[in-house]
């Protein structure tokens, strides 16, 4: 069982939304500020419109990922991004402070007044647990996309991680073909394994002209212009990767083929799966530090 511990749940989209509000059903009193969240509803989460005591917090949560652009605080549902700065001008020093996909000029900011941000996007427990919305979410997003269905389609995926994985199996277990290419062996003898077919990510283009989707996992241009040329004009393009993404969206739209970035598809497919991954990693942070 939980101790009782006051929490702050600082900007972020939905995902720190139902964040706020599992960790207050658990009994813990949290506080949220640059969130949609009704002030003082009930005996959920308390939204503030100033950061006055989140010094006495015992955990401050900051969102996934932590800032935006010119460092503010990433708060796509607050009317106004306040600049991260002035968030961590209000902590102290030994204060529990964690955050997702924490860059070194936010790690640089916290620093330099004496603070550590604990990444919590970082641990494996919850990068294996996104990959099961982020697979459902492409699932979804191809049946709504493509004109055929996803049973006999012929799919390819780049990359084979943890997200990779967990899309290959979805695909496939609705009658998909599915193509794996990477640049590891251990990759494509799992892909193998699986009953999937393995290509090696390195081979020279062209080969990738039989697809009717492809779905990218790898956060690095793989998909460039020679590669997009060589698809089908009707071919989907899926990248599930990471700023900065994995395609040429520019040749993409010049060649008139059809792409969806899905930047944090967990968030918007299935936020209280997601919310409750970050809470359970958050737990798990804390008793690993002895909080």
């Amino acid at each position: 069982m939980e101790p009782i511990r006051n929490f702050w749940v600082v900007g972020g989209d939905q995902r720190q939304v139902w964040l706020a509000r599992l960790l207050a059903d658990d009994g813990h009193t949290v506080h949220t500020y640059a969130l949609d969240l009704p002030p003082d509803a009930g005996d959920g989460p308390v939204a503030r419109s100033s950061l006055e005591r989140i010094d006495r917090a015992d955990c401050v949560v900051l969102p996934l990922p932590v800032a935006g652009e010119g460092l503010t605080l990433h708060a796509p549902l607050a009317p106004a991004a306040p600049p991260l700065a002035q968030v961590l001008d209000r902590l102290t020093p030994g204060q529990v402070l964690c955050g997702g996909r924490v860059d070194p000029a936010v790690q640089a900011l916290a620093g330099a007044r004496g603070l550590t941000i604990h990444d919590y996007f970082a641990r494996e427990e919850l990068a294996v647990a996104n990959a099961v919305p982020t697979a459902e979410g492409a699932l979804q997003l191809a049946m709504e996309h493509l004109p055929i269905t996803i049973h006999r389609s012929r799919v390819l995926i780049l990359g084979f991680g943890r997200v990779g994985r967990a899309t290959g199996q979805r695909f496939a277990a609705l009658g998909a073909r599915v193509t794996v290419a990477a640049r590891r062996y251990d990759q494509l003898a799992w892909a193998q394994a699986m009953g999937l077919e393995g290509e090696p990510l390195d081979q020279p283009a062209g080969w990738q002209c039989n697809y009717d989707l492809v779905v990218n996992t790898i956060p690095a241009r793989v998909l460039g212009r020679e590669e997009l040329a060589a698809l089908r004009p009707d071919c989907l393009i899926l990248d599930l990767a990471s700023k900065p993404g994995g395609v040429d969206l520019a040749a993409a739209g010049e060649l008139g083929l059809t792409v969806i970035w899905a930047l944090s598809l967990p968030g918007k497919v299935a936020p209280v799966s997601a919310g409750r991954a970050i809470q359970q990693a958050i737990y798990h942070l804390l008793h690993e530090l002895g909080q």
